[in-house]
């Protein structure tokens, strides 16, 4: 079941603070493991997940269906967003971070290939014609 722009926006938002709010209680049991700032760096990169959603959803619900989300602002601003976060936490989380974000996005933008479609190319581009 599908929802609106503006509800997926608004369902993002809730749960990116929500995710903000339980690192930073949990936030020494994140530190004092390996497996933990390991953990920190995951739940850090689900929060960028998040928030791009949140952001993305809320510019195709203000600007139309056909808006999409560039590099810069929109993906930068969430990255480093989740980054900073991640590093309230731990030092080490602002790597895993960083590792698992660059890997969430690779599969969202594929995800987003399949689903909408990319740009496509004419094949006529790349071949030359032969003059006679």
């Amino acid at each position: 079941m599908a929802v609106s722009a503006g509800t997926s926006a608004l369902i993002a938002t809730t749960l990116s603070i929500l995710l903000l709010g339980g690192m930073q209680i949990f936030k020494a049991q994140l530190a004092s493991t390996q497996l933990g700032t390991l953990l920190g760096g995951f739940l850090a990169s689900q929060l960028f997940v998040l928030l791009l959603t949140a952001v993305s959803n809320f510019e195709m619900s203000t600007f139309g269906e056909g808006f999409q989300a560039r590099v810069f602002p929109e993906i930068l601003f969430t990255l480093l967003t989740a980054l900073f976060v991640a590093g309230s936490v731990h030092r080490v989380c602002v790597t895993t971070c960083l590792i698992f974000s660059l890997i969430s996005l690779y599969y969202l933008n594929k995800m987003s290939t399949v689903s909408y479609g990319g740009s496509q190319q004419s094949h006529s581009q790349g071949l030359k014609k032969k003059k006679f």
